[in-house]
């Protein structure tokens, strides 16, 4: 293995393990700000006791994120030094609006959240949590947009072989890091509201605080109904723009080889990367593709014959992520309409308990699948037709980063292991029985 492939490595463990926190921040936060104006609006018991539940969970699970996010940027100067000289001035600009502003920000409040519950008034006090949630929320726009970046480079000029920024609003409100931005958070919220309805089904199969957690399992549906439909959307008009910007990221998402009118849709393929071709091809829907991406159904689409092969991303890896993620969107929008068919006879319904329960990991899964999607497929580019990744990785010895990424390794398993551990164990427990503030 290469400096380039280790870093590579190292990065993407580092960024696949804390992605595994960051959804679920970004969406509960607003579950547990809701379940705590419910209780100011009612002063519902219930209410007060369910933001206390799933807010400890919450907590747990941001302590993680941020632990395992500290590392990120420093690989930028470690691992990838030539990245940062050559693209800092606007990828490193965004990074330090995300961490001064947004990131500080969050973390304020959430002391203020933690430790105000005698401090301040009930209005005050769940009004914070709101303020933690849209903090969250701008977190994730910065860093988004600094992907989007990547993804496709705009407001910029090369100066003395660099990239300068010289439009910071074409960079902020480009439709790549608009939709980018729309996409994985909706899918945030999705996660976070499979796990608050698998973790209610935990409880309602031992009936358990059944009213607690009906009304944890109903607030929960509503909001992942919602955003499941919205994901699916979303992700259609991401789709245009990746034909649009990245067209060989496209063709290596349904592993299109030849450039094609009427392109098809295949529900399943196991590309042939080494002869360009598909050895399996399993349900073509003929059209399909021409019609999402150009909304005609006899467009031309090109296939990856017709960019050079050192341009083309591993096709297997993309592929694969992306229907897997497709799969499992319509999955969930499947799980919740037959969720509000069961809503008003939850505890009757054993068998719809155990499926919710089981579906906990999927929206873990297809996120990181996303995000598979979204790196590997640009691939070979770090900075897309700007910059490859071979030539962005810093000049350090093989070994150095081989001793690194097995120290994250051990690291980052202790973390995972004590991490879900915690967070299983107090899901587990269920809520304390408590009054009043």
């Amino acid at each position: 293995m290469d400096v380039v492939l280790l870093s590579r490595l190292q990065f993407a463990t580092a960024t696949m393990f804390h992605f595994l926190f960051v959804p679920f921040t970004l969406g509960l936060s607003f579950l547990v700000a809701y379940m705590e104006t419910q209780y100011v609006k009612t002063g519902d018991e219930t209410y007060l006791r369910m933001t206390k539940f799933w807010g400890k969970l919450f907590l747990i699970n941001f302590a993680l994120g941020v632990v395992t996010g500290i590392t990120l940027e420093f690989q930028f100067g470690t691992n990838w030094s030539r990245y940062s000289a050559y693209v800092g001035d606007i990828f490193g600009s965004l990074l330090a609006i995300e961490a001064t502003t947004s990131f500080f920000l969050e973390s304020t409040l959430i002391g203020v959240w933690i430790f105000g519950w005698k401090k301040l008034s009930k209005k005050a006090h769940a009004t914070v949590m709101w303020l933690v949630a849209v903090a969250s929320t701008f977190s994730a726009v910065w860093i988004l947009i600094a992907n989007a970046w990547m993804q496709n480079p705009v407001g910029f000029t090369i100066r003395e072989g660099r990239a300068e920024l010289v439009d910071f609003a074409a960079v902020l409100f480009q439709k790549y890091a608009i939709f980018k931005f729309l996409h994985t958070v909706s899918a945030a919220y999705v996660l976070s509201a499979f796990f608050v309805m698998g973790v209610s089904a935990y409880h309602l199969l031992k009936k358990q605080n059944i009213d607690f957690f009906k009304r944890s399992f109903r607030i929960a549906l509503v909001f992942g109904t919602i955003f499941s439909v919205i994901v699916v959307v979303i992700g259609d008009i991401n789709g245009v723009i990746v034909a649009e910007k990245q067209p060989t990221k496209l063709a290596a998402m349904e592993s299109l080889w030849e450039t094609t009118t009427r392109a098809p849709v295949y529900l399943f393929t196991i590309p042939d990367e080494e002869n360009e071709k598909n050895t399996i091809e399993i349900g073509a829907l003929p059209g399909m593709l021409s019609f999402l991406v150009f909304h005609d159904i006899n467009a031309e689409v090109q296939g990856l014959k017709a960019f050079p092969k050192d341009e083309r991303p591993p096709v297997l890896i993309t592929s694969f992520a992306f229907k897997g993620m497709v799969g499992l969107g319509f999955y969930f929008i499947l799980a919740t309409v037959l969720g509000w068919l069961k809503r008003d006879r939850l505890v009757d319904s054993p068998n719809y308990l155990k499926l919710m329960l089981l579906s906990i990991p999927l929206p873990y899964l297809a996120c990181e699948m996303g995000w598979v999607v979204a790196e590997v497929g640009r691939q070979p580019w770090i900075v897309y037709g700007l910059m490859k990744t071979s030539d962005a990785a810093s000049p350090i010895a093989t070994s150095q980063v081989l001793i690194s990424l097995i120290a994250f390794l051990g690291v980052y398993g202790l973390l995972g292991i004590a991490g879900f551990y915690l967070i299983a164990k107090n899901a587990r427990k269920g809520p304390e029985v408590e009054t009043g503030n």
